[in-house]
């Protein structure tokens, strides 16, 4: 795969982990992609949906970075914060949902028809 691929695939596998978290915590999704930290309730789903980027689709701290345009350290923070709000039963339950539904996704079929 091309470093032009992986780049097209890694942003489009953060907007749908963007999708999803937006969807699921009742936030717009366009708040989740400005480039300026917004409100503490979108600056925590867009935590979630870094989050869900790495963990769903094993992309690297760096590439989740690349594709949500921010710094490595703040995706390294938004997993580490995600992570342990993991120790809350409801949220856990709802964060692995997001987590299995992203997983079970197919991959984008690339121009095919």
């Amino acid at each position: 795969m091309s470093k032009h691929d992986r780049r097209a695939l890694d942003d489009a596998r953060a907007r749908l982990a963007s999708g999803f978290a937006a969807f699921s915590f009742g936030v717009e999704e366009e708040d989740l992609l400005q480039p300026t930290r917004g409100s503490a309730d979108t600056a925590f789903v867009r935590q979630a949906a870094m989050y869900l980027a790495h963990v769903s689709f094993e992309m690297s701290l760096a590439r989740v970075a690349s594709a949500f345009e921010r710094d490595r350290s703040t995706v390294a923070h938004a997993c580490r914060l995600i992570e342990d709000r993991r120790d809350e039963p409801d949220f856990d339950a709802h964060i692995g949902a997001l987590e299995e539904a992203l997983r079970l996704a197919p991959p984008p079929r690339c121009g095919r028809r």
